[in-house]
């Protein structure tokens, strides 16, 4: 059992690691599952290792913010960036060529559902998501910290 889960980590980090250098050799574009996702690279340092990790995340800029969603392909778990944003927000963002620091802070009640509500109209998925998962998607809003 725990080697499938080895297994499955690795193959999705190596997966990541091909998105990650689809987008960085595309300006921000990516094509295959992504094609036509906006998408950005949220760099956080992990919870417990304190290493940098970067995922590539489907993200939505409503209302002058970034909002990235932990879908976690509607995977019943939450995505282990998640978990790095609660323990420390402050994140590194590449969006298309610009590269800057970042705040994330998780959204609760009514805006947390506007914009999740936002996202799934844009975006269907994100609705099939929602409804084949027990738990709440987390709605993370990204600021960016002035230099």
């Amino acid at each position: 059992m725990q080697t499938g889960a080895v297994t499955d980590n690795a193959q999705r980090q190596q997966w990541n690691q091909q998105v990650i250098d689809e987008f960085r050799a595309n300006e921000g574009r990516v094509g295959g599952n992504f094609e036509n996702v906006p998408l950005l690279l949220l760099h956080t340092r992990g919870a417990r290792s304190g290493l940098e990790r970067i995922n590539p995340v489907a993200c939505l800029a409503l209302d002058g913010r970034l909002y990235v969603f932990g879908s976690n392909g509607g995977r019943e778990q939450q995505p282990g960036w998640y978990f790095n944003v609660v323990a420390d927000p402050s994140v590194t963002v590449e969006v298309g060529t610009r590269t800057f620091a970042g705040v994330a802070t998780v959204m609760t009640g009514e805006e947390r559902q506007r914009v999740y509500d936002e996202q799934a109209a844009r975006m269907p998925a994100f609705k099939d998501y929602a409804e084949q998962v027990e738990r709440t998607i987390p709605v993370v809003a990204i600021d960016e910290v002035s230099a």
